[in-house]
C-alpha cells in the first residue's frame, strides 16, 4: 500500500531520515524504524541495536577474526582452494552480473523513470557538486586506484606484449583476450582498455544500482535506510521478519570483508611505502602498527560526523589526489598522456563487448583472477558504498544521480589510469628503465614517482593520500554498518559505530595475518557470491520503486 504526501506537508524526520519534500509515493506500513532494537546503557554508554542483527553479526565476525588469527598456517591453503573453486567455476556469474547492473543504470537515464527526484518532487540537494563529487570519489575506489593506478596497466602490458603460451591445451598466460604477441602499441591498448573496463562503468553500475535503490526506499517511501527495505516491492511486510535479518546480515558480512580488503592492500603499499622512502621495516609488525594507528584517527573522525568528519577528509583527498595527479601529467610524458586518455578510451569502448563477455572465454587467468575478483569486490563494496553515496545524493534527480555516479568517477578513473600507468608504461619503453617492471605490486607506485622530479615530497603525499583514503573508507564504512545493525537509523549511539571501526581494522589485520592477499581476495569472492543474488532481485525492485514515483 501506499499514499501521496502532499506537498505543503511540512516534512517530519523518522529517526535521522528526512521525509519527503512535495510529493512523493510513501509506502503505508505499520513497520517503525528501531521497533525491533534494543536500547541499554552500560556503564554509561548510550546503545541502540538491531538484537538479531547486531548480534549474528558480531558474533560470526569475532569468531571468524580468533580462529584466522589463532591458526594461521591451517586457514591459508583452505583460502587459496577456495578461491580457486569459485573464481574457476562461477566468473561467469560475475560477469553477466555486472553486465546487468550497467545495462539497467544506463536504460534509466534514458526513461521518464530518470525525472524522479530522490527525497521527493521539492527536495534540495544536501551537499554542493564539489563535496558530493569529492565524497564520491572517496567512498568508491580512493585506496584501489592509489594500489593498481600504476601496476594494474603495467601488468596487462606486460602480459600482452609476452603474448599467450599453452599448457596440455589451455592457456597459461595471464594475458586479456587474445594478447598481442611483440605488438608494443597493441599491448599499450589492451593493457589500457583491460584496466579501464575494471575501474569504469561496470564497478560504478553496481554501486548506482545499490545506491539509488536504498535512496529511493528510504527518502521516497519512508522506509529504514538498510538493504532490506528495497525488497518491499518483492516480500511485503515479511521483510521486517527473518528474510530481512539475512539480507542484511549479508549487507554487514560483504560490507565488513570487501572493506577490510581494501585496508589491507592499502596498509601494504604504505607500509611497503615507509620502507622505501625512510627504511622502515616492510613487515607485519609495521602493518599491524599502520592499521591499530590509522583506526584510532578514524574513529576521532567518527566524533566529527558526515560534514565535519568525512566530507572534510574527503575534500582534502580529492585536493590531494588531483595535485599529485596534475604533478605526473606536467612534469611525465605529458603529450602522451593527453592523446593517451582519447586513445585508451577508444580502446576501451573497441575491447569492452569482448572484455565483458561472460562465457566461452579463452583468457581464463585474466577473467576469473582479475575481472572475477573485482567484480565480487565491488559487489561486496557495493552495500557500504551504495548507503554511503544515498544518503549523501538526497535531492538529485534520478537521471542527474545516474549520470554523475556513473561517468563523473569513470571519467576521473581513466585520467588516472592514463597519467599513472601510462607514465609507468613509457619509462619501461621510452626511457629502458625495468625497475618499475620489476618491483613489488605495492612498491611500483614509488618507484614509477622516484623517476620523476622532487620524487621525495611526491611519495610522501601518496602515503598520505593511502593513509587518508584509509581512514575515510573506515569512516564511511562504520556509519553503514552501524545504520544496518541499528535497524536503519542514521542517528544511533557513537560508541557502536566505534566498534565497527575496530573490527573493520581487526579483520584487515586477520586477514593479512592469515593469508596476505589470497584470503583478501578469498574473502571478497566469498562474502560477493550470495549478496550478487541480492542486488539481481534489487533490480528489479528499483523499476517496480520508481514506476511508483511521481515525476
Amino acid at each position: 500500500m501506499a499514499n501521496d504526501q502532499n506537498a505543503n506537508e511540512k516534512p517530519e524526520a523518522s529517526e535521522g531520515i528526512p521525509a519527503p519534500e512535495g510529493a512523493a509515493n510513501l509506502i503505508d506500513t505499520d513497520y517503525v524504524i528501531g521497533q525491533d532494537n534494543i536500547t541499554a546503557s552500560p556503564m554509561g554508554v548510550n546503545l541502540d541495536l538491531h538484537g538479531k542483527v547486531f548480534t549474528i553479526s558480531s558474533i560470526v565476525i569475532l569468531f571468524f577474526v580468533i580462529i584466522t588469527l589463532a591458526l594461521q598456517d591451517q586457514v591459508t591453503p583452505i583460502f587459496d582452494v577456495a578461491f580457486s573453486f569459485l573464481t574457476g567455476n562461477l566468473s561467469w556469474f560475475f560477469l553477466l552480473s555486472a553486465n546487468i547492473f550497467v545495462l539497467l543504470s544506463i536504460v534509466l537515464i534514458f526513461t521518464p523513470l530518470g525525472k524522479v527526484r530522490i527525497g521527493g518532487m521539492d527536495a534540495t540537494p544536501d551537499f554542493s557538486y564539489t563535496g558530493w563529487f569529492a565524497m564520491l570519489f572517496a567512498a568508491g575506489m580512493g585506496i584501489g586506484l592509489m594500489f593498481y593506478g600504476v601496476s594494474e596497466p603495467l601488468t596487462h602490458f606486460g602480459t600482452a606484449l609476452d603474448g599467450t603460451s599453452m599448457e596440455n591445451g589451455a592457456r597459461t598466460d595471464w594475458a586479456p583476450l587474445g594478447a598481442a604477441a611483440g605488438n608494443e602499441q597493441g599491448a599499450i591498448s589492451l593493457g589500457m582498455a583491460a584496466t579501464i573496463f575494471h575501474w569504469g562503468l561496470h564497478p560504478w553500475g553496481i554501486y548506482a544500482v545499490v545506491a539509488l535503490a536504498l535512496a529511493i526506499f528510504s527518502f521516497n517511501k519512508g522506509l529504514p535506510l538498510t538493504m532490506r527495505s528495497i525488497f518491499y516491492p518483492i516480500l511485503g511486510e515479511r521483510v521486517w521478519g527473518w528474510p530481512g535479518h539475512v539480507i542484511d546480515i549479508l549487507a554487514v558480512f560483504a560490507t565488513l570483508f570487501g572493506l577490510a580488503t581494501s585496508l589491507g592492500i592499502g596498509a601494504s603499499q604504505a607500509t611497503a611505502g615507509l620502507g622505501y622512502l625512510f627504511g622502515i621495516p616492510d613487515n607485519n609488525v609495521t602493518m599491524v602498527l599502520l592499521i591499530s594507528a590509522i583506526t584510532v584517527v578514524a574513529m576521532g573522525s567518527i566524533f566529527l560526523g558526515v560534514d565535519k568528519g568525512v566530507q572534510r577528509l574527503s575534500l582534502l583527498n580529492m585536493g590531494l589526489a588531483f595535485l599529485l595527479l596534475a604533478f605526473v601529467i606536467i612534469v611525465g610524458p605529458t603529450l602522451m598522456i593527453a592523446t593517451g586518455f582519447f586513445e585508451n578510451l577508444l580502446a576501451y569502448f573497441v575491447h569492452l563487448p569482448a572484455l565483458s563477455n561472460p562465457f566461452g572465454r579463452e583468457d581464463a587467468n585474466f577473467s576469473q583472477g582479475w575481472t572475477a575478483f573485482y567484480w565480487a569486490w565491488w559487489i561486496s563494496w557495493s552495500p557500504f558504498v551504495g548507503m554511503f553515496i544515498a544518503r549523501v545524493s538526497r535531492g538529485r534527480s534520478v537521471r542527474e544521480f545516474l549520470v554523475a555516479v556513473l561517468l563523473v568517477p569513470s571519467t576521473v578513473s581513466v585520467l588516472w589510469m592514463t597519467a599513472f600507468g601510462g607514465t609507468a608504461i613509457d619509462q619501461v619503453i621510452r626511457d629502458g628503465f625495468g625497475g618499475v617492471q620489476d618491483a613489488a605490486l605495492e612498491l611500483q607506485l614509488f618507484v614509477m614517482l622516484g623517476q620523476l622530479p622532487l620524487a621525495q615530497i611526491t611519495s610522501f603525499v601518496g602515503i598520505l593520500l593511502v593513509v587518508v583514503f584509509f581512514i575515510t573508507s573506515s569512516d564511511s564504512g562504520s556509519l553503514v554498518i552501524d545504520s544496518i545493525t541499528a535497524g536503519g537509523k542514521v542517528d544511533a549511539p557513537k560508541p557502536q559505530r566505534l566498534f565497527w571501526a575496530i573490527i573493520e581494522g581487526a579483520i584487515a589485520i586477520a586477514l593479512l595475518l592469515g593469508g596476505g592477499l589470497a584470503a583478501l581476495q578469498t574473502a571478497v569472492i566469498t562474502t560477493g557470491l550470495p549478496f550478487t543474488l541480492v542486488l539481481l532481485a534489487a533490480c528489479y525492485a528499483i523499476v517496480k520503486g520508481l514506476m511508483s514515483e511521481p515525476r
